[in-house]
């Protein structure tokens, strides 16, 4: 009798479970919800981390089954992915998108009083777009014949028995292979030339370039700008020598590429000399600096980023400025160790914000305003940095050991996928070891549950003792902030 009671119990708990207020319902591994101060749900996790839901603080509803499918929706726009990262589909509005690993690639867009204009590709094999204009609608199968517009960085692009013939147009000029990649023939949009590959080449336009080639890519000469007083020209007679001049700068290669020099004059100035190059390069202007002793040490600075490398690929430190913030970044043998610590320029006394990434240990950030996070283990966030379906569908499939401070004093942690789990807070504590044990309490009131209520202790307000109950699966601790949004 007592066993079947027992089970017949614990099945009802975890069903009134489901429909009661407070920060967590924890009924590990089956359910564990996390609840605004409205009662609503914030974030759920069902099957440990499997299933999951949730909306995040920007308003997009996420959910998903990891690591095999994941949904947002934001606003009109909906995204799904399934086994990621093979087939995508998106849809906003009129528009919608499919891809399967960026190979098969269909799209249709409806514009109001116009024709739908669709696309499908399967690369390499087949192109379409049908936009109901025949200027810019086309079809190729490749390699029988057809036709690409706007494709490949081309205007158009025609073939037929590819290689045998294909014909690309850009800016008006055309470029003609019969077949590809021999015989080339130039012409249109005032080009001319002929090449035949790799033997000899020349094509030019008049008033704007030449450039001419033998035995590619051995001997070459190519000449831009020819209507300014001073002409862009890059010359080579491959291994032995190579330059390239143009208004403010020199370039020269002796025994190509290992010896060489450049000397600029505008828009900065700039002397480089390199021996048995890449491994000694020594440079100095007066915006760019390098210092290269590879691979043991190199400190270069160009474009705003200054950065050094130590017994290449160990150590990499980089710094630059982006936004008004210094940006310090710091790696280990590529992303083994990664960190990145931001500094304001126009507040230096602000705490900095930082990311670090010990792979495939850790991950933890800090904003520098209070917040913060840490999880063991994460081999996933440093490899793929930008990738929100990583960050969805595999992160949390490692997340053992997780911590979060969304202020100072205000923290929660978890442990297996919340079979452990704890928050603390100025208004109220919270501890829970799966569906077993838990323990909330405020200022005023505090309840210890065994088995969701099947035993449970709260201590009242008014006498501050402690009440035992049996069979009691509602929560008499009050959420402040429920409370006071409660009618």
């Amino acid at each position: 009798m007592f066993p079947r009671l027992t089970i017949r119990s614990l099945c009802a708990a975890l069903l009134i479970a489901t429909c009661l207020r407070g920060e967590e319902r924890n009924v590990w591994p089956l359910a564990v919800e996390q609840l605004k101060a409205d009662g609503e749900i914030a974030s759920a996790e069902y099957l440990g981390p499997l299933l999951f839901k949730k909306t995040s603080p920007d308003g997009v509803a996420i959910k998903g089954f990891r690591p095999l499918y994941l949904q947002m929706v934001e606003g009109s726009r909906e995204t799904r992915y399934l086994l990621y990262p093979f087939f995508k589909w998106q849809r906003e509005d009129d528009y919608r998108f499919f891809t399967f690993f960026e190979l098969v690639n269909f799209s249709r867009q409806t514009n109001p009083g116009q024709a739908p204009s669709r696309s499908f590709d399967i690369w390499p094999v087949y192109f379409s777009r049908d936009t109901g204009d025949p200027a810019t609608t086309y079809r190729a199968l490749f390699p029988v014949g057809g036709t690409l517009k706007n494709r490949l960085g081309f205007d158009q692009l025609r073939f037929v028995l590819f290689p045998l013939y294909a014909d690309a147009m850009k800016s008006g000029g055309h470029t003609t292979h019969a077949p590809w990649p021999f015989l080339r023939f130039i012409h249109g949009a005032g080009e001319t030339g002929f090449e035949f590959w790799p033997l000899f080449g020349h094509r030019e336009r008049a008033g704007d370039y030449d450039s001419r080639f033998y035995l590619w890519p051995l001997i070459y000469r190519s000449a831009k700008n020819l209507s300014e007083p001073e002409p862009s020209i890059k010359r080579g007679v491959l291994p032995f020598y190579s330059s390239d001049t143009r208004p403010g700068l020199i370039s020269e290669n002796y025994v190509w590429p290992f010896f060489g020099y450049t000397h600029q004059t505008t828009p900065a100035k700039y002397d480089e000399t390199r021996y048995f190059w890449p491994l000694l390069v020594q440079g100095r202007g007066e915006a760019n600096y390098v210092n290269r002793w590879a691979p043991l040490y190199t400190h270069s600075i160009a474009k705003g980023q200054d950065k050094t490398w130590y017994v290449w690929p160990i150590f990499q430190r980089s710094r630059w400025v982006e936004g008004g913030v210094n940006q310090d970044r710091i790696q280990v043998l590529y992303r083994f160790y990664w960190s990145l610590t931001q500094r304001s320029r126009t507040n230096p006394a602000a705490a900095p914000a930082y990311k670090i990434h010990l792979w495939p240990l850790a991950s933890a950030w800090d904003n520098g305003a209070g917040q913060r996070q840490l999880q063991l283990l994460s081999p996933f966030e440093v490899l793929f940095p930008t990738s929100e379906p990583v960050r969805q569908l595999y992160s949390p499939l490692f997340a053992i050991y997780r911590y979060e401070q969304l202020a100072p004093g205000d923290t929660r942690g978890s442990v297996l996928f919340s079979l452990l789990s704890w928050k603390n807070s100025p208004a109220e504590k919270e501890f829970h070891f799966g569906p077993l044990y838990s323990r909330r309490s405020t200022k005023d009131q505090a309840r210890i549950a065994l088995g969701l209520g099947l035993l449970s202790w709260q201590r009242q307000p008014d006498s501050g003792h402690w009440k035992f109950s049996l069979f009691d699966f509602r929560s008499p601790v009050a959420n402040p902030a429920a409370a006071a949004t409660s009618p």
